[in-house]
């Protein structure tokens, strides 16, 4: 499983975040969604950007996690 996969399934379960409620956010089918969930694609670099404002709509806590999960190491030194 890829990167974004992971950190999407664990956003997804910890914020109790359905598959559908995503897709249906992103405007996108929910196979879509299970695909990357599951890891058997890896979403592209926009995908990520709307998978990132959709889960800011439904829960901006869930869309910070998301990018901390997926982008840990290159934020790490953002403060230094």
């Amino acid at each position: 499983m890829g990167k974004a996969g992971e950190a999407l399934k664990q956003v997804l379960e910890t914020y109790g975040i359905t598959q559908n409620q995503l897709a249906v956010a992103m405007g996108t089918r929910r196979s879509n969604v299970g695909r990357w969930f599951h890891g058997q694609v890896d979403p592209t670099g926009n995908t990520i950007a709307e998978i990132t404002q959709a889960l800011r709509r439904l829960n901006p806590t869930a869309a910070e996690a998301f990018v901390r999960l997926y982008l840990g190491e290159l934020l790490e030194g953002e403060d230094e």
